[in-house]
């Protein structure tokens, strides 16, 4: 089956099999959205290529337009240099940001937190870089999901072919993963220990992955079906994060 006729099968059905279903992406773009104010001073963690999913092109210059400043650090330089909206490129690492203290209103992390292997040391940056009353927000998967703990499984040559196969993606854009702040409980502890308020944590559904399996597509359909139950809602593919340094006084 080509990916334009697995994918145009899978919107036909999503929408029937499981109603209000959408990419996690949405919900991580209303979160930075809600919290961008005009004037804002923004930061963007392993920025990449882009701010938002690739179809969102125009949220994110409707949230850029909004920035007083907006800059994005990365160590990969492809990525950067094909930022559409990025205005302040800067190469450089997440643990030792160049900037000077309270430099920010917002600082944000888009499917990156999971590639930290020392998570703690970036949350302490993304702090010290943030004004009193500012926001981290990060958005990543939930390593408690089952397709996470079964990708666990594999090797990093098996897990670069599968994400070929099911997200288009080429291997120069899959980084090593280490789900060191994967679940709502890390992401509570380690935002504390780097002195974050946590101002909520959703947990999320997102797209469904299989879609390049066809009619197979359903078997995830109807668990995603049943994750949308609240008591199910440790299980699901996603986490937005939202930090807050404390307001001084």
């Amino acid at each position: 089956m080509s990916r334009a006729s697995a994918y145009k099968f899978y919107w036909k059905i999503e929408q029937k099999v499981v109603p209000g279903l959408r990419s996690s992406q949405y919900e991580y773009q209303e979160a930075v959205s809600a919290t961008m104010r005009p004037g804002s001073r923004w930061l963007d963690l392993g920025c990449g290529h882009q701010v938002f999913a690739e179809w969102m092109t125009a949220a994110e210059d409707e949230a850029v337009s909004r920035a007083s400043f907006f800059a994005g650090i990365d160590v990969d330089v492809p990525g950067i240099r094909a930022h559409r909206t990025l205005r302040n490129p800067v190469l450089g690492n997440l643990g030792a940001l160049p900037f000077s203290d309270g430099s920010f209103d917002i600082v944000t992390a888009n499917m990156v937190v999971e590639h930290l292997d020392q998570p703690l040391a970036v949350l302490a940056e993304a702090y010290r870089v943030l004004r009193p009353g500012g926001h981290f927000i990060f958005h990543t998967p939930n390593s408690q999901c089952f397709s996470m703990r079964v990708g666990s499984w594999f090797p990093q040559s098996t897990k670069n072919l599968l994400i070929g196969f099911f997200e288009a993606r080429q291997e120069h854009d899959i980084f090593k993963t280490f789900y060191q702040m994967n679940t709502a409980s890390a992401v509570a502890s380690l935002g504390a220990k780097a002195g974050f308020r946590v101002a909520d944590i959703r947990q999320v559904n997102t797209s469904a992955a299989t879609v390049m399996l066809g009619p197979l597509v359903l078997i995830e359909l109807l668990a995603l079906r049943l994750l949308a139950r609240p008591a199910f809602a440790r299980w699901r593919s996603n986490l937005i994060a939202i930090l807050e340094k404390r307001p001084s006084g």
